[in-house]
């Protein structure tokens, strides 16, 4: 059965009425820090006509203001800009004449990065850099004239719609909740007032652009706020935008300030979709749903319970520009996966460095970062089959090399083999699983369960030799170590260790939160099941009050187990977690009752228990787990004794540097390094 057979809905056309789109699968927007890049334009147009090419039905572009005020950023408000543009459009109409791309108008508000910016009543979200100025009458009819300017610059520049983001915390979000519109005046007090705004956008907006273009209103369906938007106050806004113009109704499921994970891997698959299914019984014009919808029978399950027309996908075509291809082909084994992570994606974009990819680091980098045929064929070893080796060898293959990939365990993954058994990182299953399809795909020589020597590959038969040998958990110097009650990390992730009902911890980077995450977890994982996600963040689906949270207390499964987390450092614990995700490690420990401490000196390890000084005070805490997790070292014995014979050999990943384990570097650095053989 082919792809498309497999998923009719997925792949069923959807007639907008002046146009059609080919199928149901949707690029969502993601800004991508190359919008102000130098070459940006060009770098944008390499990227959007990869995923036009790899099949999607429709493409939104990440965020572009309208105004200087809007953003601090990338905006289109003149003829010139909207040439640049035009290299965008040009190169995904070329690339595949059936699919359309829509620009999204992004006014930031109170969040942009501008000293200029605005918002209704002045009120500074704790995100935003800049207190915003309050926009009189006189403003705010220069913010709807920007606008206008905006949509139709876009369409002069050949785009085939753009998106109006009403959600997030964004300007038109800000005018609809009552805690950040203070005002009495015709755009503030009753919901009809603060809804004015808004819907004032999208009238005008559709005026600009005339019948024939796309026009999506993306709301919030679930604000995710104490005291945001009722669900009659969203019902009743998405059917005023539908009745003033609106296309297409695409539903946004947080502000970034709200308190609750929407698109981080704990989250369950096509959580929220069910919200949009039911905002579609109440209109009209089609819905588009998000948020950890990362494969095609996850897209097509949400088309068949009738939650939405269209699919959005942002993060899974940064992961695999093919998806939709292989989906239709049948080859959904072979889509690299989208883990929802947001190490290289959100985390990169929210502190302003150019957004990628953990499993895919082309993704945004397609003029510098290809994977050309190799001009020679060359033979290599690869020892270490863990992310980076896994990464070396499928590019390399790739290219067309002739590749051999060991490794002494008797299955591929590497350090992924232990984060996938951290609950609410199952998601790491797909990325070991689309690299042993690789393996098979390009043809690479899997040698398991073999203990590589410098003997074995001094012998002539490899013309190069890659190290990917990764790491070993760190012992501390601390006296009594070797104590009976200390364990390391690995051992615990693994279950063959006994872990006690008082566990201290000992070391708070990426590893330990894991650790202290997996022994104070109790129950489902809450990535694997919607309603105990639902539970554990405070979120009613079934009565939806104010925000989706308002009044619902959060109701965490916790094991009956004592936890301490503990690092050296004086510094809050998880300030090196990533951007977009380290508050939700932190929140989640914070009510599972995790004491966590910093600025710990340990002193020694008795049967008493932990003997540590905190702020001065020497004290022993009563544990009877010891659990290590103070970092690695890294493992190139090997490319030590090969380099000192004169072999051709490279070393990536963590035996490359093991200081802070990260398999977004070490991937990246692996396919770079392959790509250049």
């Amino acid at each position: 059965m082919s792809g498309v057979e497999r998923y009719p809905n997925l792949f069923s056309p959807l007639d907008l009425g002046h146009t059609t789109l080919k199928n149901r699968a949707l690029m969502g927007s993601m800004h991508t820090g190359l919008e102000e890049a130098e070459g940006g334009f060009e770098r944008m147009a390499a990227f959007f006509a990869e995923r036009a090419r790899g099949g999607v039905g429709m493409i939104i572009t990440g965020g572009i203001a309208p105004n200087l005020e809007g953003g601090g950023l990338a905006k289109l408000s003149t003829a010139e800009e909207a040439v640049q543009h035009a290299l965008i459009t040009s190169a995904v109409h070329q690339a595949d004449p059936d699919v359309k791309i829509c620009m999204q108008i992004l006014h930031m508000g109170p969040l942009a990065w501008t000293d200029q910016c605005v918002s209704p009543s002045g009120v500074r979200s704790r995100l935003g850099p800049f207190a915003p100025s309050v926009l009189d009458e006189e403003s705010i009819e220069k913010q709807l004239r920007d606008f206008e300017t905006c949509a139709q610059m876009a369409k002069e520049a050949g785009y085939d719609g753009v998106e109006i983001i009403g959600s997030a915390g964004y300007l038109l979000s800000t005018f609809l909740v009552e805690k950040t519109n203070l005002r009495t005046d015709r755009w503030g007090g009753s919901y009809e007032n603060r809804m004015r705004f808004p819907v004032e956008v999208m009238r005008r907006v559709r005026e600009a652009v005339g019948e024939d273009f796309i026009v999506i209103f993306r709301i919030a369906g679930m604000d995710m706020l104490q005291g945001g938007m009722s669900w009659d106050e969203v019902v009743t806004l998405a059917k005023k935008v539908e009745e003033v113009g609106a296309s297409i109704i695409s539903t946004h499921f947080t502000w970034h300030e709200a308190a609750v994970p929407t698109i981080a891997t704990m989250v369950p698959r096509a959580a929220f979709a069910s919200v949009t299914g039911r905002l579609r019984k109440e209109l009209g014009i089609p819905t588009i749903t998000s948020n950890r919808i990362n494969m095609p029978d996850v897209a097509e399950s949400v088309l068949v319970a009738g939650d939405a027309d269209i699919v959005s996908m942002a993060r899974p075509m940064l992961a695999d520009p093919e998806l939709v291809n292989k989906a239709a082909e049948g080859r959904e084994d072979e889509i690299n996966t989208c883990i929802a992570c947001n190490q290289a994606c959100l985390d990169h974009g929210f502190t302003g460095r150019t957004v990628s990819c953990l499993v895919n680091p082309r993704a945004c980098h397609e003029t510098e970062l290809s994977y050309e045929p190799a001009a020679t064929v060359k033979t290599i070893a690869v020892v270490g089959a863990g992310p980076a080796g896994l990464a070396y060898s499928v590019v390399a293959a790739q290219r067309g090399h002739r590749v051999t990939l060991y490794d002494a365990a008797d299955e591929i993954g590497g350090q992924f083999n232990l984060a996938k058994r951290i609950p609410g990182k199952e998601e790491f299953y797909e990325t070991i699983r689309y690299f042993r399809r690789m393996i098979d795909v390009h043809g690479i020589d899997l040698k398991l369960e073999t203990k590589v020597t410098a003997e074995l590959l001094r012998d002539g038969s490899f013309d190069e030799v890659v190290i990917a040998t990764g790491i070993e958990p760190r012992l501390p110097d601390i006296e009594g170590i070797e104590h009976p009650k200390v364990v390391g990390y690995v051992d615990v992730i693994k279950g063959e260790k006994p872990v006690g009902k008082k566990v201290a911890i000992i070391g708070a980077g990426g590893i330990g939160f894991d650790v202290a995450e997996l022994v104070s977890h109790e129950g489902k994982s809450g990535a694997l099941d919607i309603d105990t996600f639902a539970r554990e963040w405070g979120i009613d689906f079934e009565h939806h009050p104010r925000g989706g949270v308002t009044g619902v207390e959060p109701v965490v499964a916790k094991a009956d187990r004592e936890v301490i987390l503990m690092q050296r450092k004086s510094t809050r614990l998880g300030r090196g977690l990533g951007k977009s995700t380290g508050w939700t490690h932190r929140l989640t420990l914070q009510r599972r009752d995790v004491k966590m401490i910093s600025g710990v000196e340990y002193l020694g390890v008795t049967d008493e228990g932990l003997h540590v000084r905190i702020e001065g005070e020497a004290q022993v805490l009563d544990v009877d787990t010891i659990i290590v997790c103070a970092g690695q070292t890294s493992l190139r014995v090997l490319y030590d004794e090969l380099e000192a014979a004169g072999a051709s050999v490279h070393l990536v990943g963590g035996a490359f540097e093991a200081a802070e384990l990260d398999a977004k570097t070490a991937i990246d650095q692996a396919s770079r390094l392959a790509a250049s053989v």
